[in-house]
């Protein structure tokens, strides 16, 4: 056997045999960190812009749609290939995953080229779409120039990280973001403060971080130490790959575009209540995204471990794998949770040195936010869940049910019961009405994988009867 059959071998085997307590952990810390450190792009960001006032702090997070648009994109790429790519591992169909994988990325950077492109030249009208008060537009439009430029660069990067997570390779995956994080970290201060170049300097160190972590994210491939294989033979522009990646993709894009559409819903309606209000809900979602970050990467470290299983039609260690991610995940995120809701008025604190009292409202939105992350937790889970397996209606139902089933009408009811108060605390209110809305399919689920292992359990029995 090649070096690289024996890495498929053994990674295959340590996804169906290792012990669920150690081999969730193994794939999902790498992961956990990963999504952490992708949260602590914004918000270095965040914290050097805030030096610049409220108008700059604001003009961020309106960005954060663009950026979050990019990405929602580049998630449906990533995440609907991922899913596929660790069904088609756990089949042994080796080759046909090096087709998905280098078939997505390509697709994915040309298509985010003319993306990119169409946006730039409609920059004012779409920032003034995502929220942008007179006061901040100019900002807004500095700012989002240099994010549709490294879009590509973007896309590619999400795609690069997913490929890495389906194959289980999560300390690659980590490595090659914490590279870009480095690089903004350290861009963000000589951008922004020595060469004066204000928000615009905040954009291009992101920007320019973002086409480094792109460039180590490949490094793997190139050096053959992935199980997956990037090479121009296998870019495979055929139906059954892309009505794969679209099928599972479109769940992901959907989830996260809802996210990109509640968030630009919340700031035109944090808009009515001033400059302060908007920046006060963007920083406390920011500072929330930190412990959201930890719960999508945990939820991604499992998800190629269930989607190796049902591969290899092992259906009751899907339902072991579920239940040891679900009370470990719900107990670590509880824990951080307490600690976010604790600290909340000096996290907020940080973020507004530049006049105007937006404290208040931020802690009240960030502590609300904390008191739902169990429901959160839940969510995300489950949706990783139908994912993995190839279930794309009941995760897209499921993503949807926290962002736009819930979250909409929670915030203009409680917009118009309580001003802007009510808008802090629409996510938590949102984020516990989807766990209700979770819960049948869940039941519905789990009759199907008892009765998928039993099924399986006899037919293996037959077929120990017929060999011996």
């Amino acid at each position: 056997m090649t070096e690289i059959e024996l890495k498929r071998e053994a990674r295959r085997k340590d996804m169906l045999e290792s012990k669920i307590s150690r081999i969730i952990p193994v794939v999902a810390l790498p992961m956990v960190i990963t999504m952490l450190i992708d949260s602590f792009y914004n918000m270095a960001d965040t914290f050097f812009v805030s030096q610049l006032g409220i108008a700059a702090t604001a003009a961020v997070g309106i960005n954060d749609s663009t950026m979050h648009f990019i990405r929602c994109i580049a998630m449906g790429f990533g995440m609907g290939a991922a899913s596929y790519i660790s069904r088609l591992l756990g089949a042994k169909r080796h080759d046909d995953a090096s087709k998905v994988g280098t078939t997505t990325l390509i697709t994915s950077f040309i298509f985010m080229i003319f993306l990119g492109a169409i946006a730039y030249l409609f920059i004012g009208p779409i920032v003034t779409f995502l929220g942008a008060t007179p006061t901040i537009k100019p900002y807004c439009i500095q700012y989002a120039r240099f994010i549709l430029l490294a879009a590509p660069f973007t896309a590619g990067e999400v795609v690069l990280n997913q490929l890495l997570r389906s194959e289980g390779s999560t300390v690659y995956s980590m490595v090659g973001m914490c590279s870009g994080c480095i690089i903004n970290l350290l861009l963000d201060p000589l951008f922004i403060n020595v060469l004066d170049m204000g928000v615009a300097g905040a954009a291009c160190a992101t920007a320019i971080s973002k086409v480094i972590s792109f460039s180590i994210l490949l490094i793997p491939f190139l050096r053959r130490k992935s199980i997956i294989e990037l090479k121009l033979r296998f870019f495979t522009p055929k139906a059954w790959i892309y009505k794969e990646v679209v099928r599972m993709g479109v769940p992901t894009t959907l989830r996260a575009g809802s996210m990109l559409v509640s968030h630009i819903l919340l700031n035109n309606v944090a808009n009515d209540y001033g400059d302060a209000a908007l920046a006060a809900i963007s920083v406390a979602s920011k500072c929330t995204r930190i412990v959201g970050s930890a719960i999508l990467g945990f939820t991604m470290g499992f998800q190629p471990v269930a989607g190796y299983c049902w591969g290899a039609r092992r259906y009751k260690r899907i339902l072991e794998a579920f239940r040891f991610a679900l009370l470990v995940g719900i107990a670590a995120i509880l824990i951080l949770g307490a600690a976010v809701f604790i600290f909340a008025p000096q996290l907020i604190a940080v973020f507004s040195s530049k006049g105007g009292d937006i404290v208040p409202l931020g802690v009240l939105a960030l502590r609300t936010q904390c008191a739902s992350l169990a429901c959160h937790m839940w969510v995300q889970l489950m949706s990783s869940l139908y994912q993995s397996i190839g279930r794309a209606i009941n995760s897209a139902v499921i993503g949807l049910s926290r962002q736009v089933i819930c979250f909409i009408p929670c915030l203009y009811i409680l917009a118009a019961l309580f001003g802007a108060e009510g808008v802090a605390c629409t996510q938590c209110a949102a984020d516990v009405l989807s766990l209700f809305i979770s819960l049948p399919l869940f039941f519905r689920i789990r009759r199907e994988l008892l009765g998928l292992a039993a099924k399986a359990g006899e037919e293996n029995e037959l077929l120990h009867e017929r060999t011996v």
